[in-house]
């Protein structure tokens, strides 16, 4: 045993320094909005009576089943704060954990790492053992200060012991699909596997918990993040689901280091679906072959979509009495009169939607520069394939990818509106409102091409012009931000529907600069060097 462990500390320290920005981003994001929510809500509920409205608004099935149930009858900040923000908290630490897992051991054997890794003195189990060894201790550092902050908030309502719990909810979710990804990485016999299956968990764990919140609370125990819920923090501080949760941990790296034991490198227990013997015509092309590579993650993305354009929508019948008197709110809405405020908040929702449905066609886009990284582009620019055909491709999913992901969310906001209000907004309003929004994620689009066209290595930088964009367009009403700020962005240059009259100029405008983007970007990737 000894043997099969060999080196697994100096393995630990090279996946640190590897990921010594990545790591660090992660505990930094996720600690910061953790700590930033409470102090928002101790200023927009500083009364009882303000808490008690609120805690009426959560009493609705739609938000029961989105962030789990509540101590409703003791609305404090430390409750309101378990109860809005700890489950969906704990899925992005659950989604930190499957990626980071995934990059380290599988995408690692995938790339031939871990080959070369094991023609060194080390074990056989050393790898899985170090990845799990570094996970559990960003977690252990994660829930120490998350816990200590949370309590250091100084928030009356918010105890030590709760702060804790709290924080050691959020780490042991982080264990708990750590150990989930690393049974994959032995199971699957690819990362995309190894991240679709560990996913997939994570979102059948969030739908058995939510009907099971809502009608049959057997249900909610059999999930693992029904367990996030049942810990009650700030309220009864139930310990229990966290003995659980790190038991059932314990058994997934048994079982992983077990499978990693007896498995051949590169090999997985689920047997691969044998292909076609020959690739059908669409498949032969370039375009077939970026859909082929990127369709699990679009299917997954669209389904996210879908569903946040119905969460959004479930809560419109109830957005009058949220909005009534709550000033800070009332601040960031556009102030139009003739409107109610539901009909206000609209292109609040527009916004969000829009900048997030600009992911996925982002994500298409710089697959490209990710499939160069790896060495696979060359030996398609080394058949009849030109750059201008194989970037296009990537530009075409790219465009259609965006309009289908706005489409959705907008569908599924119109749906679950319609359903929950008495009088609710016809098809025609809800969808303008949300493809006037397009032409910006075009641009968005064009400026990935650009960068790729260009700079390549810079691909990530998009990530922060997203970012800034939800910053400054999001919060820029309550933060009364200057309008050149957000006209920083092309998304300040959309007219608001359905509170502002259309204006076709911006748009267009938008549209053309999104081709010259484009045009550009081709440009520079038809003479630029290709990796490799």
């Amino acid at each position: 045993m000894a043997d099969n462990m060999k080196k697994t500390g100096a393995l630990s320290r090279f996946i640190i320094r590897r990921d010594r920005i990545r790591i660090p981003l992660w505990l930094i994001g996720i600690t910061f909005f953790t700590l930033i929510v409470p102090i928002a809500f101790a200023d927009l509920y500083p009364s009882e009576q303000d808490r008690e409205g609120i805690a009426e608004t959560m009493e609705n099935p739609a938000m029961t089943a989105m962030v789990g149930p509540g101590d409703l009858s003791n609305y404090t900040i430390g409750a309101m704060t378990a109860h809005q923000m700890l489950l969906l908290t704990a899925v992005v630490v659950g989604i930190m954990s499957i990626l980071l897992v995934t990059r380290h051991t599988r995408a690692d054997e995938e790339d031939g790492r871990i080959e070369m890794v094991r023609s060194l003195p080390v074990g056989r189990l050393s790898n899985l053992n170090a990845t799990l060894f570094v996970l559990v201790i960003t977690n252990v550092i994660l829930a120490l200060i998350t816990g200590f902050g949370l309590y250091a908030l100084g928030i009356k309502s918010m105890d030590l012991e709760g702060s804790l719990l709290y924080g050691v909810v959020l780490g042991a979710t982080g264990i708990f699909f750590a150990g989930v990804t690393a049974l994959f990485a032995q199971l699957s016999e690819s990362s995309r596997g190894t991240t679709g299956f560990s996913i997939a968990v994570l979102i059948i764990a969030y739908l058995v918990r939510a009907v099971g919140d809502v009608g049959n609370e057997t249900l909610s125990w059999i999930s693992p993040l029904g367990w996030v819920t049942q810990t009650e923090a700030y309220a009864t501080n139930n310990w229990w689901p966290i003995v659980l949760m790190l038991g059932v941990s314990i058994i997934l790296f048994i079982l992983a280091n077990y499978l990693n034991a007896v498995r051949d490198l590169e090999a997985g227990f689920f047997p691969a679906r044998p292909g076609r013997k020959h690739a059908s015509s669409f498949l032969q092309g370039p375009t077939g072959l970026a859909l082929r590579l990127q369709r699990t993650g679009m299917i997954a993305w669209a389904i996210g979509m879908f569903v946040m354009g119905i969460s959004y929508g479930s809560v419109m019948g109830d957005l009058e009495s949220f909005f009534e008197g709550n000033e800070v709110m009332e601040q960031m809405l556009m102030e139009e009169e003739g409107y109610t405020l539901t009909e206000q908040f609209i292109p609040m929702l527009m916004i969000v939607m829009a900048l997030l449905s600009t992911v996925p066609p982002i994500m298409a886009m710089n697959k490209l520069y990710g499939e160069e990284k790896k060495n696979r582009i060359e030996h398609l620019l080394g058949r009849a394939v030109s750059r201008t055909k194989l970037m296009g491709s990537y530009v075409a999913i790219s465009v259609v990818n965006g309009f289908i992901m706005i489409s959705l969310a907008a569908i599924g906001l119109w749906a679950a509106g319609a359903a929950v209000m008495e009088d609710g907004f016809d098809f025609g309003t809800i969808y303008g409102s949300a493809l006037v929004y397009y032409p910006a994620m075009l641009v968005m689009i064009g400026l990935a091409v650009l960068i790729i066209g260009f700079l390549p290595r810079l691909t990530s930088i998009i990530w922060l012009y997203v970012f800034y964009s939800f910053i400054v367009l999001y919060l820029g009403g309550l933060f009364q931000f200057p309008d050149w700020v957000g006209q920083l962005s092309p998304y300040g240059y959309i007219p608001q529907l359905p509170v502002e009259d259309m204006e076709w100029a911006p748009v267009i405008m938008l549209t053309v600069i999104a081709i010259v983007l484009m045009i550009v970007g081709f440009i520079g990737y038809r003479k630029r060097d290709i990796e490799g």
